[in-house]
């Protein structure tokens, strides 16, 4: 499965939003047809998520005063309404899918602990895991590295190499080190519009995107 990358400028935040939204939203667009797995736009939310698609904003949502196990095991239920998961049980094969996937972002070792008491870095490994735990075909994420150091964007990189090999991973990303150092592919937007796409290498050299990005100073990374 391959990482797509959507490196943006302030002026694309909008259209970009609107991109993954219609990704997981069903809204109505007279002059727009999505087929990625199917046609989705007159499907629900969670029947968008029974497909297999699954996004994450920037800004972590996780349940803070519930352990990081817990947290996992809201996400793997099967019965989202209110009873079902009030009612949900303890299964052998949840619980060791659960810690594979704990794992993989390395918080196996503190699903005891509540999610307020992680840090930022380990808050958005979290969601990504709770998002894994459902088998998605298609993960959107939104910024992940926003706010994180570089111990941890780095640590996120590795966490995404991991899990391209499960499913396919778009990204929108402004953080052109960190989008090279992962991104299979990289689509450039400018003022609402594709400018050029690419390898990471070969988007860094396009003369269009110096001039527009790389090449302005102050909005180097943006």
């Amino acid at each position: 499965m391959d990482i797509k990358f959507w490196l943006r400028d302030k002026k694309n935040l909008v259209f970009l939003a609107l991109v993954l939204a219609l990704l997981t939203m069903p809204f109505v667009l007279t002059l727009f047809r999505l087929t990625l797995l199917g046609n989705i736009l007159k499907l629900k939310e969670f029947e968008i998520v029974k497909k297999g698609i699954c996004r994450k904003f920037q800004v972590p949502s996780t349940f803070v005063n519930l352990s990081v196990y817990d947290n996992m095991r809201i996400a793997i239920n099967r019965d989202k309404s209110v009873f079902g998961s009030l009612m949900m049980r303890k299964r052998y094969l949840d619980t060791r899918k659960i810690y594979d996937v704990l794992h993989l972002v390395d918080l196996d070792k503190k699903s005891k602990e509540r999610a307020k008491s992680l840090s930022h870095g380990e808050k958005q490994w979290l969601e990504i895991a709770m998002l894994l735990v459902e088998e998605p075909k298609l993960l959107l994420l939104d910024e992940p590295v926003a706010g994180m150091g570089q111990a941890e964007t780095e640590k996120t990189a590795r966490i995404l190499e991991e899990i391209k090999d499960r499913c396919a991973v778009a990204v929108v990303e402004h953080d052109m080190n960190f989008v090279k150092s992962i991104a299979d592919g990289v689509t450039v937007m400018h003022e609402g519009a594709i400018l050029t796409e690419g390898s990471a290498d070969e988007v860094m050299k396009n003369e269009k995107v110096k001039e527009v990005y790389l090449g302005r100073g102050e909005e180097k990374h943006a």
